[in-house]
């Protein structure tokens, strides 16, 4: 990622469309992010480019004043992997919900993420199908009744951090729409990385999933629900700060402590852990049990899809000009009469 001297605002950032969601949809304040964090990243504005796929989310490029491109259902990793590869110099990002991304595209999503394209991916998860007026979706919860599943749903819910983890993503996080401020955050981080970013945002749906989740957003619960992750910090929580976890043999539990003493037996967060496994257990996580966990759960190092294939394009250009006859008679070669 090359650096900058050009400075932006927000306001550069701002297309000339309306806006066009539900009045209070939690799309709004992820866009406002996004055009306050991408100034910080030191990039020129042409260098942008959003792509997205089907559903409310997908709007997205239609309110940046980048580059974009509103493609097909669940194809935007697809189309964002050649806009990549074809021109390794831009800042790739691909906008997708919980439906267009883990159900339509769930195929195209996991081959992105495996493959460490240099690409950021912003999931936004409402847990249900907003455009198409409120059916299930990949992460709706067991038994929710909807358009779709009058009497409950009986799928178990994807995990969309799990499903990340378990293609080996470089880099893979959490954030919820109503802390602006650790949005930002998060989004800055992902711009930053090398590598394919995943980034989940819990996302309320008003009208079709409204308080989807509550319990990490409403101000009176969510300090007992809401787990910070710090690079290097132990992981603490609760209102009163006086909560801790720490593993007990395999499995990890929570504690309780005096404030003024924490244990010092509690996990440390280390976002670079080599294997998944770690940030697997915290993106598992979950109410009652444990409190929710958000910020950057893993981000390492490795090679990108894009680096790799140019360097693949260089060596063969050294080889000088092929000649199709010969490879087509070349190797095992018979023919039918």
């Amino acid at each position: 990622m090359s650096e900058t001297a050009v400075k932006l605002t927000r306001k550069d950032f701002i297309s000339s469309n309306d806006v066009r969601w539900c009045p209070g949809c939690g799309d709004y304040a992820i866009l406002a992010m996004m055009q306050s964090t991408l100034p910080n990243l030191g990039i020129p504005k042409e260098k942008f480019v959003f792509v997205s796929g089907i559903g409310c989310s997908s709007r997205f490029p239609y309110y940046m004043n980048t580059y974009g491109f509103h493609s097909i259902h669940g194809r935007a990793p697809t189309v964002a992997t050649g806009l990549k590869c074809l021109n390794p110099d831009l800042s790739v990002w691909v906008i997708t919900g919980d439906g267009d991304g883990l159900s339509i595209g769930g195929n195209h999503l996991i081959h992105i993420l495996r493959r460490n394209v240099d690409v950021k991916i912003i999931l936004f998860n409402n847990k249900i199908y907003g455009l198409t007026k409120g059916q299930y979706s990949p992460t709706s919860e067991f038994g929710l009744k909807t358009k779709s599943t009058p009497h409950g749903s009986i799928d178990y819910p994807m995990n969309p951090i799990s499903i990340a983890l378990a293609a080996e993503a470089s880099f893979v996080a959490r954030t919820v729409d109503t802390d602006v401020k650790h949005m930002g955050q998060v989004f800055e981080a992902a711009g930053r990385h090398k590598g394919t970013a995943f980034v989940e945002v819990l996302q309320n749906c008003v009208i079709f999933n409204d308080g989807a989740h509550a319990e990490v957003s409403d101000r009176e619960k969510k300090d007992d629900h809401f787990l910070k992750l710090e690079h290097g910090k132990p992981l603490i929580f609760g209102k009163t700060v006086n909560k801790g976890i720490r593993m007990n043999g395999v499995q990890p539990e929570v504690v309780e402590f005096d404030p003024a003493n924490p244990p010092q037996d509690l996990i440390a967060h280390d976002q670079h852990a080599t294997g998944v496994s770690y940030a697997d257990m915290l993106a598992r996580f979950a109410l009652p049990n444990f409190p929710v966990a958000f910020g950057v759960l893993r981000s390492v190092n490795r090679p990108t899809y894009d680096e790799l294939l140019q360097q693949q394009i260089e060596a063969s250009v050294k080889l000088g000009r092929g000649d199709l006859k010969k490879l087509i008679h070349s190797g095992d070669v018979w023919e039918i009469k």
